[in-house]
């Protein structure tokens, strides 16, 4: 949520992707960033109308090419478990996992994340981490 609402990061993160064409999102992402639109609705900190609008942001900037689709399949899926058997030193979440995949399926050099089990799985596979 951090391109899209105010938050801790948010600054570092658009300076990071400004400009940039090779981004990739998935599905999973779109997921999860509803989800966080829901618990700042909860929180009180967004309204149903910034919410709305954010979230239709995103699906439409990833519907119009903005942003290139990374999609959940069979192999992303069985990549993932991999991952989550192989990384045993750090603690994934199975959602981390997918995204990782899908990172790496994708042949993506990097990897934007503020989570620090996610960035360092992603180093442990070979992926730059922003931001770092």
């Amino acid at each position: 949520m951090k391109l899209y609402l105010p938050e801790p990061g948010s600054d570092e993160l658009n300076r990071l992707v400004e400009g940039r064409v090779d981004l990739l999102v998935s599905d999973l992402a779109v997921t999860e960033a509803a989800s966080a639109l829901s618990r700042a609705l909860r929180e009180g900190s967004i309204t149903e109308a910034i919410a709305r609008r954010v979230h239709q942001a995103v699906v439409g900037r990833l519907d119009e090419g903005v942003y290139r689709r990374a999609e959940l399949t069979r192999d992303v899926h069985r990549r993932a478990e991999q991952f989550l058997l192989r990384l045993v030193a750090t603690p994934l979440r199975a959602a981390d996992a997918l995204h990782l995949a899908l990172a790496t399926t994708a042949r993506a050099a990097s990897l934007a994340s503020f989570d620090a089990r996610l960035g360092a799985a992603a180093r442990a596979v070979g992926l730059a981490v922003y931001p770092s």
